[in-house]
């Protein structure tokens, strides 16, 4: 099987009948270029202001009052975007009132929620006014330290639509890796749930929620919301109430009128090599490249069934709930995706007709190891698409999909980031999928791949960079003068072009093949090397249950490859195993990917979103400090690695 084998074609009608098509066919009538992809996503870039102006328009965003011109400033960190303009981006994704569902919860225990537009806009109206009464305002920051639960949507919203910055963790941090977070933006009320669960094990929050509250004399009031228990104790906390008395009142939902980058979000990097940066997005950026994503590139349309396997505290989640906008029930599910067992997410998709299905390559290998097969197991007739994220997804995943799931399916790989709290490389409904490529760079977005040289390349491997301003950049970095921490992390290597840290290459038709964050790229001989590479040989080994690999500098400077692999039950790493994945890396890849030290472990440490991490096990088997293993959702798991090699 090769990169360039073709797994799925969408058919002429389903072209035909996707918003993109639409959008592709009345701009090139409206700019005279040709109706073909690569002409539209040039036009693009090329024309981005009337790209936007048009989108926002397609879009049906209606502010309150225009905007003078799209943009104004120069470069990636002088452009301002539509000045002038105001609208509120809880009123537009609120824009629906009727009994169609807005929300279909569950969780690992199998308790199921459901919850219409008209419904959410009552509960966001209700807790709106309970912020408002204790003093909530227009600029506040709103913490949430919460499951994946819809008090979460419901919180965000009323926040929105107050003015109020949201900013939302996963409630399986620690006190510390909390504090690093929300100790630094200062909010004035924090909404909490009491518990989460996970392996079905009950996980009591109202301990660290006290804790969190100490240590923060911003809060000024916590809502505890009810998650494991109806009236949960809530008296050690100080200044405490619970969820129903904030939304003890009945009020008018009114959506205070806010410039284009007023600030909606606060996200965080992931905090692994020191404390984290707290990255602001506007509410237009956010909502307007959303809204490209999922009404253009997933298409996104009223009927559709969208789920993310995701937390609070990762981007996903809050792309997924752009996903009202479109008018779309949003999906959600919190717990272990394995509880109790690997089929759970695919039960919940045939029980509720879902179209459209998220989760990350992690999962899909997991899938894979489980030895299940919903296609033969669950009627998925309903599904129409798999977004997969966090990591590449091999070319062995990308056939797994299609030979385990659905045949005809979009599988769309994406790639992005919480520093742009979107993508620049996604699914598209009117392309072909090749097994191994995100089908294609987004709209409006100039990516290219750079070469050590600095210079575009097609077809070779190189560093992920955007050479043009773009609606959702951060608006800034919180309490960071003059730019220094923005500027540091994206414009220091090339001036003025956005660099983000990824190992791609650039398909002759347009896609993109992830190699690797390019910070962990591994160069024995000088010979660059993306750990994707190596994974996707290593995990397809039936013996190797999960794999992390990095490399060892050596006296003379060069660098030596280890791999670390974690085995299924019972297994011990020995010299028949190693042969076998030294074999399989050599004749799948090339010799200098060979590993030079391969050991096994019991864990590999991953980020609380569920990315592995790289660096940290770098930093460990280098006997450097792991500067903030908060940051971690299995921190104990780095110790094994001390010395290790």
């Amino acid at each position: 099987m090769t990169q360039a084998e073709l797994l799925w074609q969408p058919s002429e009608e389903r072209i035909r009948r996707s918003r993109m098509y639409g959008f592709m066919q009345s701009m090139a009538e409206k700019y005279g270029f040709d109706a073909e992809w690569p002409a539209l996503h040039q036009w693009s870039v090329d024309h981005c202001d009337e790209f936007w102006r048009e989108l926002l328009e397609f879009a049906e965003v209606k502010p309150s009052r225009p905007a003078t011109t799209v943009r104004t400033g120069e470069g990636m960190l002088g452009t301002k975007w539509f000045p002038g303009l105001e609208f509120n981006y809880a009123e537009y994704l609120l824009r629906f009132d009727d009994d169609h569902l807005a929300i279909e919860a569950e969780d690992e225990l199998g308790r199921t929620r459901t919850m219409t537009f008209h419904e959410l806009r009552e509960q966001v109206a209700r807790c709106a006014t309970g912020m408002r009464a204790l003093g909530v305002k227009r600029g506040d920051r709103v913490g949430a330290f919460i499951p994946n639960i819809p008090e979460a949507i419901i919180g965000m919203l009323a926040a929105a639509s107050i003015g109020a910055t949201w900013s939302s963790c996963s409630p399986d941090f620690g006190i510390n890796g909390v504090f690093d977070r929300f100790g630094q933006i200062e909010p004035r009320l924090l909404i909490a749930a009491d518990a989460y669960s996970y392996n079905g094990k009950k996980i009591d929050s109202l301990e660290r929620i006290k804790g969190i509250v100490e240590k923060i004399p911003s809060i000024e009031k916590v809502a505890v919301v009810p998650f494991m228990e109806e009236s949960p104790d809530i008296s050690p906390i100080p200044n405490a109430m619970h969820w129903s008395e904030l939304l003890a009142q009945s009020g008018e939902l009114v959506f205070e009128q806010l410039p284009w980058d007023h600030p909606l979000y606060i996200m965080y990097s992931s905090g692994t090599t020191g404390v984290p940066k707290c990255i602001v997005h506007g509410a237009g950026g956010t909502l307007i490249q959303h809204l490209k994503e999922l009404v253009l590139h997933t298409d996104l349309k009223r009927k559709d069934k969208i789920m993310y396997f995701t937390t609070c505290g990762w981007m996903m989640w809050n792309w997924l709930v752009s996903s009202l906008g479109a008018g779309a029930t949003v999906c959600l599910f919190e717990g272990s995706p394995g509880y109790p067992n690997m089929q759970h997410l695919w039960k919940f998709a045939e029980r509720i007709g879902m179209t459209v299905f998220g989760t990350s390559a992690k999962y899909v290998s997991a899938c894979e190891k489980a030895g299940i097969k919903p296609i033969e197991q669950q009627d998925l007739s309903k599904l129409r698409a798999v977004l997969s994220t966090a990591s590449p997804l091999t070319i062995e995943n990308f056939k797994w999909v299609y030979d385990n799931i659905k045949k005809d399916l979009q599988l769309s790989s994406i790639c992005g980031g919480t520093d742009i709290i979107s993508c620049f490389m996604l699914g598209n409904s009117i392309l072909p999928v090749y097994a191994g490529e995100i089908q294609c760079i987004g709209l409006g977005m100039d990516v290219k791949a750079y070469d050590l040289n600095g210079k575009p390349v097609i077809g070779e491997k190189g560093e992920l960079v955007c050479c043009a301003p773009f609606p959702s950049q951060p608006t800034s970095f919180w309490n960071d003068e003059d730019n220094e921490k923005y500027r540091s992390a994206y414009f220091e290597h090339y001036p003025g072009i956005w660099r983000h840290g990824d190992f791609v290459e650039i398909t002759p038709r347009g896609g993109v093949i992830v190699y690797g964050r390019s910070d962990a790229t591994l160069n024995p001989g000088g010979i660059r090397i993306g750990t994707a590479e190596i994974y996707r040989q290593v995990e397809a080994i039936d013996e190797i249950v999960d794999s992390v690999v990095v490399g060892k500098t050596t006296a003379d400077a060069d660098v030596e490859v280890c791999l670390f692999v974690v085995l299924r039950k019972g297994l011990t790493l020995d010299d028949t195993l190693i042969k076998t994945i030294k074999d399989r890396i050599r004749a799948g890849a090339t010799p200098r990917h060979v590993p030079k030290h391969i050991k096994q472990v019991t864990e590999v440490p991953y980020t609380i979103s569920g990315k592995k991490v790289e660096m940290a096990v770098s930093n460990m088997i280098h006997g450097e400090a792991v500067l903030n293993r908060d940051a971690l959702q299995n921190p104990q798991a780095l110790d094994q690695y001390k010395g290790i090699v």
